[in-house]
């Protein structure tokens, strides 16, 4: 009997031996296949913009069993940027995906990446084309900003003539205050420009009370929006954001002032289609805003600095085609209630 429980005692030993080899060999292929994924850097200029917090998820979401992301919060410095790529550059990354802080400093996140032999793609804030052009491991993801611009204008020129009770003093002119974005950022200074200019070839004649930076930020909007109903109250017939994150501040001081409650209303319109302006909408406080399409802006990006990554072409296997400035556009989208479902499926 004794011989037999030693027997037993060495076979289960044995057995547990087995055992544990097996459970090490897995864990060392595991971390061994994580070791082995692609490493892509990537930097938000911050990351508390309400847009780009979309399209920081959406590349996530893509990138999800089989690339290792290298996450930066460049928190509105350049510098910080430029420190962050070299870091990353120093980590053994293959690819860069930049959202610049400042467009004008893409010669120099190019020059760095050159030097080390990396392609690099520009997403949501566009590089000059020559400079991308300077490059040929050099690409660029986003919109083209007229684009919303032109949308919202004609969004806003439907609206008027389709509500001519918005015109308080039935003077037949459209008083309007603007929140625009970052001065010098591409798509604030064409959103701004051709939202106008689309109204006024529409026939509208317009009246510019106010046209101020809000910087993209709801708390900057709101303050501009309470400055500006102290100084104009009832004169102001329309509000125009660059983006929603401005038009979300617009919207709490216009609550805070009294109107929607008591049968006042304000048009008020923005851009991006974020959930929360899309609340907004649903709720009638809100006018309109023009998707800007955070889930495919970060779907495309990854895919592109992905392909780069493996060295394969940047376009292939997807969908998405490049412009003579070496750039993929995803299209912007009116949005009123009447699409609402469509604009909510962009951020499902």
């Amino acid at each position: 009997m004794k011989k037999l429980f030693v027997l037993l005692l060495s076979l289960v030993m044995v057995f547990s031996m087995v055992a544990c080899g097996g459970s090490n060999e897995a864990s060392e292929t595991t971390t061994e296949a994580k070791d082995e994924a692609v490493k892509i850097g990537v930097t938000i200029y911050k990351f508390d913009d309400n847009f780009m917090s979309f399209v920081r998820r959406a590349i996530g979401t893509a990138a999800e069993g089989s690339a290792e992301l290298i996450l930066n919060d460049s928190n509105n410095s350049q510098a910080t940027q430029n420190d962050q790529v070299d870091m990353m550059i120093s980590k053994g990354v293959k690819s860069l995906a930049i959202n610049l802080v400042d467009p004008q400093a893409a010669p120099t996140i190019i020059t760095k990446a050159e030097q080390a032999g990396l392609p690099v793609i520009f997403f949501n804030k566009e590089p000059e084309a020559s400079v991308l052009k300077s490059y040929d491991k050099a690409w660029y993801v986003g919109t083209a900003s007229s684009e919303a611009g032109i949308i919202q204008g004609e969004m806003i020129a439907e609206m008027w003539k389709a509500n001519p009770e918005w015109d308080r003093n039935g003077d037949g002119v459209l008083n309007y205050v603007l929140m625009k974005g970052e001065p010098g950022h591409p798509d604030a200074e064409a959103r701004t420009k051709y939202a106008v200019d689309v109204v006024k070839e529409a026939g509208i004649e317009m009246n510019e009370l106010e046209l101020q930076t809000g910087m993209w930020d709801s708390v900057k909007g709101k303050e501009l929006m309470d400055a500006w109903l102290a100084k104009h109250g009832d004169e102001i017939e329309f509000v125009i954001c660059n983006n929603d994150g401005m038009a979300l501040g617009a919207i709490e001081s216009l609550k805070g002032n009294g109107y929607f409650g008591d049968g006042t209303y304000m048009p008020v319109v923005g851009v991006d289609a974020i959930p929360d302006a899309l609340e907004q909408i649903k709720s009638n406080y809100m006018a309109g805003t023009v998707l800007n399409d955070a889930k495919n802006q970060g779907k495309a990006t990854f895919e592109l600095a992905y392909n780069v990554a493996m060295g394969k072409e940047p376009l292939e296997g997807t969908d998405w085609e490049l412009d003579g400035n070496k750039a993929v556009r995803v299209p912007y989208v009116a949005v009123t209630i009447d699409n609402i479902d469509f604009a909510e499926e962009a951020y499902k």
